[in-house]
């Protein structure tokens, strides 16, 4: 804590203050977007914590929003660039903790974010629903990628030694929030799975389902659910920390 003695004038005497305030800036919040998504549904979110008193950043991945026909061009290794790109834009911000960050992700920006956490230092980790990919073909565009084979390998367990996204979730020491959609027929609860029993040096594992959810939230009321879960997780854990 910073403490700053002042003197507050009242008519013509001073009153002896003290001024206390966290020597520490504001929390930061950055959202991820999954494949073929952008921005949009996070804006919302993002409002909402920012009244909470949080700095958040949405961003749109190369091959998405404005720019989709890059779309069958970008490759795994282009969007990580692009989370690292803003993750640093979000933590240059003046009032921004870089102590203090939380990423938001979900599905395919999930599984990216975990590989950021390798590069850049995240406090807090909230993944939905969080694709799994295998290792060969990180140079090829994500959109060449065999879905079959993908669904194939999304359907068995995967250890920590076998991925390096899961490899970068055992290294990760920080708070871990997993959402699982009851009814996700792209990610099922194997790749689920696979990420919460790598985790194991985290400080702390929360994992939910939420019923009768599809893969992309498509009910109002799974949606309503979601931000629930996850308004009550990062106020838990950023409160709580501070």
């Amino acid at each position: 804590m910073r403490v700053k003695k002042l003197s507050i004038p009242l008519n013509d005497d001073l009153i002896s203050g003290q001024l206390i305030e966290p020597d520490t800036g504001v929390p930061g919040v950055l959202f991820v977007h999954g494949w073929a998504g952008s921005q949009e549904r996070d804006k919302k979110r993002a409002n909402a914590f920012a009244q909470l008193g949080f700095v958040s950043l949405t961003f749109d991945l190369r091959g998405h929003g404005a720019s989709t026909s890059e779309l069958r061009h970008v490759t795994r290794e282009d969007n990580l660039a692009d989370i690292c790109a803003a993750y640093d834009m979000l933590a240059r911000q003046p009032q921004v903790d870089n102590s203090s960050i939380a990423v938001v992700a979900s599905s395919y920006g999930a599984y990216l974010a975990t590989i950021a956490t390798s590069r850049r230092p995240v406090r807090w980790l909230a993944l939905r629903v969080p694709a799994l990919y295998r290792d060969v073909d990180w140079s090829m565009p994500k959109f060449q990628l065999d879905k079959e084979d993908l669904a194939v390998y999304r359907r068995s367990l995967v250890r920590a030694d076998q991925n390096v996204a899961l490899k970068h979730c055992r290294d990760f020491e920080g708070d871990v929030l997993i959402v699982e959609s009851e009814n996700d027929e792209i990610v099922p609860h194997p790749a689920v799975a696979s990420y919460l029993s790598s985790f194991v040096h985290a400080r702390s594992v929360t994992y939910r389902v939420i019923s009768g959810a599809d893969h992309a939230l498509s009910t109002a009321e799974s949606q309503r659910a979601y931000d629930q879960l996850l308004s009550h997780w990062l106020r838990e854990m950023i409160f709580g920390a501070r």
